[in-house]
């Protein structure tokens, strides 16, 4: 019998109708092979993090059962960026189409190349615990503690949901 592993996938958009990108790739993660999107989060408007002159994001937040490996899983994420128009061109934090992050992989810590595991923001970012806290408060996130309490540690105040 095949083990299956909870992940959590980050999604977000800031180009060309980001709540529809950020809808169509929740979909498009149910039609993964040996995956199944088990529940999504609402979505979530903030401001971008990096260069500010680029439109509000539109975030939310996937729990995927996978028996894909984590390398296996974040390869399938990529192509479903590239699906969406994605462009890896080096700029961090500009404005895209899609951007997919695995943010957690069962319990799983590793730090190798192309590949960290929890997902080094997960941990400060509103815009990703928000919606993670809709979906599962509780959960723990290796090594930084469980989603609820660092949660009240970040400032939620420029992350607003967005209207179903």
């Amino acid at each position: 019998m095949t083990a299956w592993t909870p992940a959590w996938v980050g999604l977000g958009s800031n180009l060309d109708d980001p709540a529809a990108h950020v809808a169509r790739a929740a979909d498009q993660l149910a039609d993964l092979p040996d995956t199944r999107c088990v529940t999504r989060s609402s979505l979530y408007a903030s401001p971008p993090m990096g260069p500010p002159d680029q439109p509000d994001y539109v975030n939310a937040v996937a729990g995927v059962l996978t028996t894909l490996g984590p390398r296996d899983l974040l390869g399938a994420l990529q192509a479903i960026e590239r699906d969406h128009g994605r462009v890896r061109d080096g700029e961090r934090w500009g404005p895209r189409t899609l951007d997919l992050d695995l943010l957690v992989f069962g319990g799983l810590v590793t730090d190798e190349t192309g590949l960290t595991l929890p997902h080094p923001g997960v941990h400060e970012r509103a815009f990703v615990l928000l919606p993670l806290a809709e979906l599962a408060p509780a959960l723990p996130i290796p090594g930084r503690g469980r989603v609820r309490d660092l949660l009240s540690r970040v400032d939620t105040g420029k992350v607003r949901r967005l209207p179903r």
